[in-house]
């Protein structure tokens, strides 16, 4: 296919990627033919892959809301994805100018599209990085710039952890990022589930990431409950993303449909 202005030319722009995939869910332009492909794929496999996307989005928003009110004003955004509405430097800094945040991904279409957004935000910025690096994340010049250890950071890990599959070790990741925040800090975590699925939605979805760069590692709400470990949870716990702090009761309706589980922690102390 013919590549588009905006892609790098270091991407491969015939292998699905997640973020574009993720994109194209939330009605986003910044996707290729062959990510709609797989994305349209999810779908057929999982009727409600758009409806994870933006349930999980609305966690995010809502997260974030807590997180501002609560008066954090650092924010480190791992695995953030290519920008849409509702970005959260723009939660943060229209509640809270002096907001400061970091977003951190892996693609370097979602990278380039944030360095676009951000120009000239001097509160925000962008790198290239893995959450299966966490030290090279906390080490790298941008991110000790902007953001002060010193004081509480929310740290984003939100719709990641299940391209991280239990070889890598996301909890010794997690704890690594929690060693480096002082307490007050928070965690804020989504992930898929399969907690309720079939076994042929779980074998087709699998075989659909198979695709991608990044195969899907579905955990249970235990699972994901563990991560939080040296946090605090902050009711209502893990659950269903609609059903954390839900702004309408409406929207809880049928929230496992939304299929990620999702929760927010403190760092006491």
């Amino acid at each position: 296919m013919q590549r588009p202005d905006w892609a790098p030319e270091t991407i491969d722009v015939e292998r699905p990627s997640v973020a574009r995939m993720y994109d194209y869910y939330l009605g986003g332009s910044h996707n290729f033919a062959v990510d709609r492909a797989a994305a349209q794929a999810m779908v057929a496999a999982v009727p409600e892959a758009p409806l994870m996307a933006q349930a999980n989005r609305a966690f995010l928003r809502r997260a974030m809301q807590f997180l501002t009110e609560a008066g954090v004003r650092q924010f480190l955004d791992i695995g953030s994805g290519i920008p849409t509405a509702g970005n959260v430097h723009e939660i943060a800094q229209r509640h809270a100018p002096d907001s400061r945040v970091v977003y951190v991904d892996v693609d370097p279409v979602a990278v380039a599209h944030s360095r676009e957004i951000l120009a000239g935000n001097e509160g925000a910025t962008v790198i290239q990085e893995d959450l299966r690096h966490p030290e090279r994340i906390l080490g790298h010049p941008e991110v000790r710039a902007l953001l002060d250890f010193s004081q509480p950071v929310a740290v984003l890990v939100v719709a990641v952890l299940h391209f991280v599959g239990d070889q890598d070790r996301p909890a010794e990741l997690l704890a690594t990022l929690r060693a480096a925040l002082a307490p007050g800090s928070y965690l804020v975590l989504s992930q898929a589930s399969d907690d309720g699925r079939s076994e042929a939605e779980r074998a087709e979805a699998q075989k659909v990431y198979q695709r991608t760069d990044n195969p899907l590692w579905v955990r249970s709400r235990a699972e994901l409950t563990a991560f939080f470990e040296g946090f605090d949870l902050v009711e209502p716990g893990v659950v269903w993303v609609p059903q954390w702090r839900p702004e309408t009761p409406d929207s809880v309706e049928d929230a496992e449909r939304a299929v990620f589980l999702g929760g927010v922690g403190r760092l006491g102390g």
